[in-house]
């Protein structure tokens, strides 16, 4: 059975009758907009009418004729004023247009009842903080009244404080940091634990601003960012504390986080990082991270004084000088960094006297990453043999001038084990995992201006670039692709940021169990698409150094 054809209107007039809604819609709300002083002034009316009514209802039935004399008395004097009866419309229009208009429903201006229990609360608990027996008009007293200590503040959902702004009294000893500190820790625990805390103190206004942080996230992986030469990103931190931002890619979108970045090179002020932190923290994931990035321009020397096995994934990797973790090999490994620091030296000062531009192998930067030379300086006392952080003098001292980075990772209880030369020079700190007041001043230098965080996940902590502020800090996920609980996003996250592999790696220099992983690690290389490397370079070759030669220090 043959289709019948649709009728023309239904078929070829769908765009005329939409552009035809379209014009009336239009047309409608130009009429709505010309007559809405008219809707207004009838609206009004028509209440004005209704109140009428009801207060006619209301009045008692022996009261109505006074009522109406009333009325009839007030009509017969405008009558008989002069313009009386214009001005009785005007007036009438008027509160018609009043009573009429849209009314929105108000919105309370202060706080209810739950969240002014609170403010009071937090007023009295500051009592014994903020005032003195001989103050003569006291800003804080036991009832006294909240308002003009705390002239801004805001709620959360669950009723509790997420933004304060604090006055306290000029004699208040806001320069101590015990004084300081007690403040905090009072307004923490009075505001509601569980969360993380940012103070801001202002001296001069004698204000303290107290605010609740977001959570950092911890879903960024590790890949390459977008810096400039000798930039290295450490992790991330909140958006208020720094002026800039990287964009990351996380599954299939992208955004913009703000970047903890450490710079590096001839003309740094901070060369050298010291990372510290408990087990499992993700010290060893913040290492892993930095020779990714570094592998991408320079050189890089890992000693691991652990033991474990956590850079096998960069074992014979193009730009990978060593992975290190026995003794003897830490040794042979430092010594060379040591000599070629010193021969980077020379090179450098002789160009400069001939007039020449450095030689482009002093250009490349040369990392040196340590993860726990603690374990290592054990050892080697065990052994009777030296301390293999005294190699580090070196290259921590002229570092800067060879382009020479150095990288110490290591435990709270370790960082007494750690050389003078490791402390003066790392002016770069990393803090991560739980650690107490006491442990951050003594690795940061300052305690930070925020609360620690309930729930520490691996990566979490503070960063201290030289004399700069604290920032909060969050390690992009960056865990060993070899292990088995890494989940699979990461895995192939980690993998496709190695180089190739240029040298072979035989079963010999392998952790027993790692053959199998190593070979799915060399297939799933084989997947990813190529990307264009450097040429390949040769690992340099000690040379033995005059003892003649004076170390040119810049």
């Amino acid at each position: 059975m043959a289709r019948r054809p649709l009728p023309r209107i239904l078929s070829n007039g769908s765009a005329q009758i939409a552009r035809s809604r379209e014009l009336a819609r239009t047309a409608a709300d130009s009429a709505t907009d010309v007559l809405h002083p008219l809707i207004t002034i009838t609206r009004g009316l028509r209440r004005l009418a209704g109140a009428g009514r009801r207060r006619w209802a209301d009045t008692p039935k022996d009261r109505r004729g006074p009522l109406l004399f009333l009325v009839a008395s007030v009509v017969l004097v405008v009558a008989l004023v002069p313009y009386g009866p214009l001005l009785a419309v005007v007036t009438v229009m008027a509160a018609a247009a009043w009573k009429g208009r849209e009314r929105r429903p108000t919105q309370p201006t202060g706080p209810d009842e739950p969240q002014t229990k609170r403010l009071q609360s937090l007023y009295e608990a500051l009592v014994p903080y903020f005032s003195t027996a001989d103050d003569p008009a006291p800003l804080y007293a036991h009832g006294g009244e909240w308002e003009q200590a705390f002239p801004s503040y805001e709620f959360d959902d669950t009723g509790r404080v997420s933004r304060l702004l604090v006055r306290y009294p000029a004699y208040f000893t806001d320069g101590e940091a015990e004084s300081r500190a007690r403040v905090e820790q009072l307004l923490h625990t009075k505001s509601g634990r569980g969360r993380e805390y940012h103070f801001v103190w202002d001296e001069e206004g004698n204000e303290l601003s107290v605010s609740v942080l977001s959570p950092l996230p911890t879903d960024i992986a590790a890949q390459r960012f977008v810096t400039a030469p000798g930039e290295t990103v450490l992790g991330f931190t909140d958006p208020s504390d720094v002026q800039r931002t990287l964009p990351v890619t996380h599954g299939e979108e992208q955004r913009d986080v703000p970047p903890v970045v450490w710079r590096t090179g001839v003309r740094s002020t901070e060369p050298h990082l010291l990372v510290a932190g408990e087990p499992g923290s993700g010290t060893t994931t913040l290492l892993r991270s930095i020779a990714l990035q570094a592998l991408q321009q320079g050189d890089v020397l890992i000693v691991e004084g652990g033991g474990t096995g956590e850079f096998a994934c960069l074992t014979g990797r193009d730009g990978v000088l060593a992975v290190e973790s026995g003794l003897t090999g830490a040794f042979t490994s430092l010594e060379w960094a040591a000599h070629e620091t010193e021969r980077r030296l020379v090179a450098a000062n002789r160009a400069r006297q001939a007039g020449r531009p450095a030689p482009d192998d002093i250009r490349r930067p040369l990392w040196i990453l340590l993860d726990r030379p603690s374990t290592l300086g054990l050892l080697a006392a065990a052994d009777g043999r030296k301390d293999p952080q005294s190699l580090l003098q070196v290259p921590l001292r002229h570092g800067r001038a060879a382009n020479v980075t150095v990288v110490v990772a290591d435990q709270f209880d370790s960082l007494d084990a750690l050389s003078d030369a490791v402390r003066q020079h790392t002016r770069a700190r990393v803090v991560l995992g739980p650690a107490s007041a006491a442990q951050l001043q003594a690795v940061l230098g300052v305690p930070p201006h925020t609360t620690p965080t309930p729930d520490t996940p691996p990566g979490r902590g503070y960063a201290r670039l030289g004399s700069g502020p604290v920032h909060r800090l969050q390690v992009p996920a960056t865990p060993d692709p070899f292990d088995d609980a890494t989940s699979e996003a990461h895995r192939r996250a980690v993998l496709a940021l190695l180089p190739e592999r240029t040298t072979p790696v035989g079963p010999e220099h392998l952790v027993p169990g790692e053959a199998d992983a190593d070979a799915e690690m060399e297939a799933e290389l084989e997947k990813k698409p190529a990307v264009e490397t450097e040429k390949k370079r040769p690992v340099p070759v000690l040379e033995p150094m005059p003892t003649e030669v004076a170390v040119a220090e810049s």
